[in-house]
């Protein structure tokens, strides 16, 4: 197996959770209403596994083992296009988060932001996906010899293994910042 597999094998679970948020995103639509417990897990999805779990490997080991080789200028600005992606779909997920703090407390017009970052990710994630399995993907391989890739690959799974006790701990340390 290749590095790039596991990666791949996780976008097609992101893009699952878009056709969930798709599907849901209509009702939400049609009916003016939304449970928050949705967004929660919306925003725990993306947060924990599209973000810390899967850019976390493409972004800590990745593009970190990319940085030492001498990308070609096209490589290099796929990457950092990539990169801003990240940071995009981050700052969504902080809008979601804030929108649906606001639509708790009784902000109607919260429900507006809601369907608009949920909408945000439907239309963003397939892009970078693609942009990440057709073409980045690919020529990143080239990169590097099957003994790196041999070597990032096992970091991916020991980052993964890694990863739950991080999540848990962060979740431990806000708990204990309030109140």
């Amino acid at each position: 197996m290749q590095a790039r597999a596991p990666l791949m094998i996780e976008h097609r679970l992101i893009e699952r959770m878009l056709s969930v948020i798709k599907d849901h995103l209509a009702n939400i639509e049609s009916t003016r209403q939304i449970d928050p417990v949705l967004i929660d897990t919306v925003v725990d999805f993306m947060r924990f596994y599209a973000d810390w779990a899967h850019h976390g490997k493409e972004e800590h080991i990745l593009f970190r083992e990319l940085k030492k080789k001498p990308l070609s200028s096209n490589d290099q600005r796929v990457m950092n296009e990539l990169i801003e992606e990240h940071q995009f779909g981050r700052q969504t997920t902080k809008a979601l988060v804030d929108a649906n703090s606001r639509y708790r407390k009784g902000d109607g017009t919260a429900l507006s932001d809601i369907i608009e970052k949920l909408q945000t990710f439907i239309e963003f994630y397939p892009r970078h996906i693609e942009k990440e399995d057709k073409v980045f993907f690919p020529a990143s391989r080239a990169y590097f010899t099957d003994e790196e890739d041999k070597a990032m690959l096992a970091e991916f799974w020991e980052f993964d293994r890694k990863l739950i006790h991080e999540k848990y701990l962060s979740v431990v340390e806000r708990l204990e910042t309030q109140p």
